[in-house]
């Protein structure tokens, strides 16, 4: 009988004597004096209902899905995001989450930034298992830690080493948000212990993330790589609890661009010469087809008020349009908001700030080399950047022929790599600076 089945099966009252054991919970089998077991008492089939049982609850406890109950398959919302490329690969995780609640094989590992429907599938997976009555322990890993710190309570019901193979053994294990918890060496090692069991095993597994696998203990990135037995789900949803929900930007300064778009950006014939017309219309062109499809990286580089951040605000713009994330964000204001996150009263925590950047859908940086030149400051936005270069994550960046001789040799190295960015010179004069005479009799405008 299995565990699926034992709170549905042992319905008799608990006073009523077991017509196999009478009572005593065991049993001797009747098997040959050769026979390995000959003599010897074995747990009786109400005794394993019973444990089962006791097993089970104790799993629904420590999943602490009471808080969660709304969250189910039938409630997790796949449209409402203005993207019909949104939605169409919601309803494909929402589908994956279906097939894996009724028939769970394998690894399953939903990826995303915070808020975007990564637990609510995973919790959905959860509860639809405990309503049919099947075992599961769905656990936040900070959570799970303490779950199995606890066990050296002196007043702990069970031992470490009981509570440690429940969870190593569950029938379905859900982790939620790994990479939150504490990176104390035992905390990693009980982690890995639990998941490269279940890797060898090919046990069930769920796992949430915001974190990179470069960001990961490296024993446990190579086993997520592994593409016959993990089955990854990126979710890039705006984040459903309201931080640039509907906006397609989680925080950054797209909102102050919003009429800076490829329409208003001009060619500007009237007054250029025809060649530098026709240089800078090659400009617009690129930007619009990197725009179309965001790939890699695009560096935007010219001389100060040539359109760099217009055009950088025109792809962003119209990337957003099509429903994916963009952040928008100006170099110094960037290392401000990752600064702010050290403040008592801050709303979110550095992590959160800083994996935000570093695994936006898309990003723009706009006046790489401005930024105040401390080491704290230069290593912050390499660790941004190389990621994103090592992940190829699409990646948009102005910089002037001044910030240019200022970037760090390192960050140079990855603009340079013409196998992820093409760079675009705009070599037009400012639009800003030169006098266009209206009228002899009027005084001279500038045209902003």
């Amino acid at each position: 009988m299995s565990a699926a089945q034992a709170p549905n099966t042992h319905d008799a009252p608990q006073n009523e004597e077991c017509p196999i054991c009478h009572g005593m919970g065991y049993v001797r089998l009747n098997v040959p004096l050769d026979h390995p077991q000959f003599g010897k008492a074995v747990p009786c089939v109400c005794k394993r209902i019973t444990i089962q049982a006791r097993r089970l609850a104790d799993l629904r406890k420590a999943s602490n899905l009471q808080h969660m109950q709304d969250m189910t398959l039938d409630t997790f919302q796949t449209d409402g995001y203005g993207s019909r490329e949104v939605s169409e690969a919601l309803r494909d995780a929402l589908e994956t989450a279906r097939e894996y609640a009724v028939r769970p094989s394998g690894w399953l590992v939903f990826t995303g930034a915070y808020g975007c429907g990564k637990t609510h599938l995973a919790a959905a997976i959860a509860n639809y298992r405990v309503e049919q009555g099947l075992p599961v322990l769905f656990v936040v890993v900070p959570d799970l830690l303490d779950y199995l710190r606890a066990a050296y309570a002196p007043n702990s019901p069970v031992g470490y080493d009981e509570r440690f193979e429940q969870v190593r053994n569950v029938p379905l294990l859900i982790l939620d948000d790994l990479g939150t918890q504490h990176a104390t060496p035992w905390a990693a090692e009980k982690l890995y212990q639990i998941l490269n069991y279940r890797y060898n095993a090919e046990l069930p597994t769920i796992i949430t993330t915001n974190q990179s696998l470069d960001a990961m203990d490296p024993r446990l990135a190579s086993r997520l790589r592994d593409k016959e037995l993990v089955h990854t789900i990126p979710i890039y949803a705006p984040d459903r609890r309201g931080r640039g929900a509907g906006k397609g930007e989680m925080f950054g300064s797209l909102s102050l661009y919003e009429d800076k778009t490829f329409e208003t950006f001009g060619d500007r014939r009237d007054e250029l010469d025809p060649s530098l017309v026709t240089e800078l219309r090659k400009v617009i062109r690129r930007a619009k087809a990197y725009a179309q499809t965001p790939v890699n990286w695009l560096l935007l580089r010219g001389g100060s008020g040539v359109g760099k951040t217009h055009l950088a605000a025109a792809v962003a713009n119209k990337v957003v349009r099509s429903g994916i994330l963009a952040l928008f964000v100006v170099v110094p204001d960037l290392l401000d908001h990752l600064r702010a996150t050290f403040q008592p009263g801050s709303a979110v925590t550095y992590d959160e700030r800083f994996n935000e950047v570093r695994r936006a859908r898309l990003l723009v940086l706009d006046d790489l080399g401005t930024q105040s030149a401390t080491p704290w400051a230069q290593e912050k936005l390499f660790q941004i950047l190389n990621h994103r270069h090592i992940a190829g994550l699409p990646t948009v960046l102005t910089v002037s022929d001044d910030g240019w001789e200022r970037l760090d040799e390192r960050l140079k190295s990855r603009l340079l790599d013409n196998t992820v960015c093409a760079t675009v010179d705009i070599e037009v004069p400012s639009y800003r600076g030169k006098p266009q005479v209206q009228n002899p009799r009027r005084t001279t405008r500038r045209r902003t």
